[in-house]
C-alpha cells in the first residue's frame, strides 16, 4: 500500500526530541528518514537513560527509541571532509532536511539553507530552534527552560509552587508545527515549479501558540493568569474532585450537564441554586459548589461515580496512570501500541488515522550507524540513477 510520503527522502540532522519526533511522524506517514549521528556517540539521547530499551545492542535508552523509529542510522563527522562531502550529497538529494543546529552552525560545513537550496532547489528545509534565529539565536533551548520562561510553568501545578508538566510537551508540540510546516511547502512545491523553501519553528512560538485560552486571557486583559491545579479558570465544575476512595475527573460545560450532575449526586437543588445557575455563577462561587459536590460525591466509590455519570452523559473517569491510560485505549479498541517484533520495546501507534492509506509501517529505531554501509553506497551512485522524485 501505498502511503502519503513515499517516495519521499528526509535528512535527519537534528536531535533530542522536537526535531527527531518530527522526521519520526514523517517516517510514519511513508517517508524515507535517514538520520545523522555523530559517529561513536550518536544522538545525546541514546544515553539518557535508565530505562534502557531491552535488547538493544548499544544500550539505547528507550527516550530515544520514542522519537527515532523507521528511521536509517548513518555516523558522520561534519569536521571530517569526507564525511562532510557524504552530508553535503544526502542534502543535495533530499527532499526534507531536518536540523536542530544552532544558527550559523551549519553553514560552516556548507550545510546551511542557502547551501543546500542552491544544489537542491526543491529541498524543504526544516530548522528548529529554542528561541528563533535573531535575538534569540545565541540562546540554548530546552524544553523545561522554555517551560520556565514562556509562562507554563506558571499555570501548571499549584499557586505557591510552579510544576513543568510531565512530559517534554514543549518539544512535542514543536515537532506536530514542525510536521505541519514541512507538510504544508511540500504541497507549496508542487504550486512553485518544484522550489521549496525554509520552515522555521521554535520552541518558545510553539509554547505561546499552544497556550490557546490562556494566551486570549491575558491579550485581552493585560492580566497574566495563574496556577489552579487542576481547575478551569472559566468552567466549574471542571477538575478533580474527591469520592469515598480517591479523585474523580469530572467536566461540566454546559448547564444542562450540571443539572444532571446535580440530580444524579442527589443535590437536585443545586441546580436553581441561585449560587450555581450559570456557568458563569458557579466559577464565581466555586468553593462552595465544591464543598457541596464532595460532600455528595463522599458517599460512594470512584468506580461507582464513573458508571453512574457516564450513564446520564457527564464527562468523567478515574485519575489514573499512564498504564491506565494504555488499557483504556485498549479496550475502547483504539490499538494504542504497536508490536515491532525481534524483541523490540513496542511503540505508541501513530495517532493518525487514514481511511484510504493508513499508517502501516513501522519500522524499530535503528542501532548507531546500522545503516552506514547501505547509505554511503546510495549515496556513491549517480544521481541520475536515482528514484528519488522531486
Amino acid at each position: 500500500m501505498t502511503l502519503p510520503l513515499d517516495g519521499v527522502l528526509v535528512a535527519d540532522f537534528s536531535r533530542v526530541l522536537a526535531g527527531p519526533l518530527a522526521a519520526a511522524t514523517l517516517a510514519d506517514l511513508g517517508a524515507e528518514v535517514i538520520k545523522v549521528e555523530r559517529p561513536g556517540v550518536g544522538d545525546d539521547t541514546r544515553h539518557w537513560g535508565p530505562p534502557w530499551a531491552p535488547g538493544a545492542e548499544d544500550a539505547s535508552s528507550s527516550y530515544f527509541e520514542s522519537a527515532n523509529r523507521s528511521k536509517k542510522s548513518i555516523e558522520l563527522d561534519l569536521a571530517d571532509p569526507a564525511d562532510r562531502a557524504v552530508a553535503q550529497e544526502l542534502a543535495a538529494r533530499c527532499d526534507v532536511l531536518v536540523e536542530n543546529f544552532r544558527t550559523g552552525a551549519l553553514d560552516r560545513h556548507g550545510l546551511g539553507y542557502d547551501a543546500v537550496a542552491a544544489r537542491n532547489p526543491g529541498v524543504v528545509y526544516a530548522s528548529v530552534t529554542g528561541f528563533g534565529s535573531g535575538e534569540g539565536a545565541a540562546l540554548a533551548g530546552y524544553d523545561f527552560l522554555v517551560q520556565a520562561v514562556g509562562g507554563l510553568m506558571s499555570i501548571t501545578g499549584r499557586p505557591e509552587e510552579p510544576m513543568k508538566v510531565g512530559v517534554a510537551l514543549v518539544d512535542v508540540l514543536t515537532s506536530k508545527d514542525a510536521v505541519v510546516g514541512i507538510l504544508a511547502a511540500l504541497r507549496a512545491r508542487e504550486q512553485r515549479g518544484g522550489r521549496g523553501q525554509r520552515v522555521e519553528v521554535n520552541l518558545l512560538s510553539s509554547l505561546l501558540g499552544s497556550l490557546a485560552n490562556q494566551a486570549s486571557s491575558y491579550l485581552a486583559t493585560g492580566q497574566a493568569p495563574a496556577a489552579m491545579g487542576n481547575r478551569h479558570p472559566s468552567i466549574a465544575p471542571y477538575e478533580a474532585l474527591r469520592a469515598k476512595d480517591g479523585q474523580v475527573a469530572l467536566c461540566c460545560g454546559n448547564d444542562g450537564q450540571f443539572a444532571r450532575l446535580a440530580a444524579e449526586v442527589g443535590r437536585p437543588g443545586l441546580a436553581v441554586d441561585a449560587r450555581f445557575a450559570t456557568n458563569a455563577d458557579r466559577v464565581a462561587h466555586r468553593d462552595a459548589l465544591v464543598a457541596q459536590l464532595e460532600e455528595a460525591l463522599a458517599a460512594d466509590t470512584v468506580d461507582s461515580w464513573v458508571a453512574r455519570l457516564s450513564a446520564v452523559g457527564l464527562p468523567v473517569g478515574r485519575v489514573g496512570t499512564v498504564a491506565d491510560g494504555f488499557e483504556l485505549a485498549a479496550r475502547l479498541g483504539l490499538d494504542p501500541t504497536v508490536d515491532l517484533g525481534d524483541g523490540a520495546s513496542p511503540q505508541v501507534r501513530s495517532p493518525i488515522r487514514l481511511s484510504a492509506t493508513p499508517v502501516s509501517s513501522y519500522g524499530a529505531p535503528p542501532r548507531l550507524g546500522e545503516h552506514n554501509d547501505d547509505i554511503r553506497q546510495m549515496l556513491s551512485t549517480s544521481q541520475n540513477d536515482q528514484e528519488t522524485p522531486r
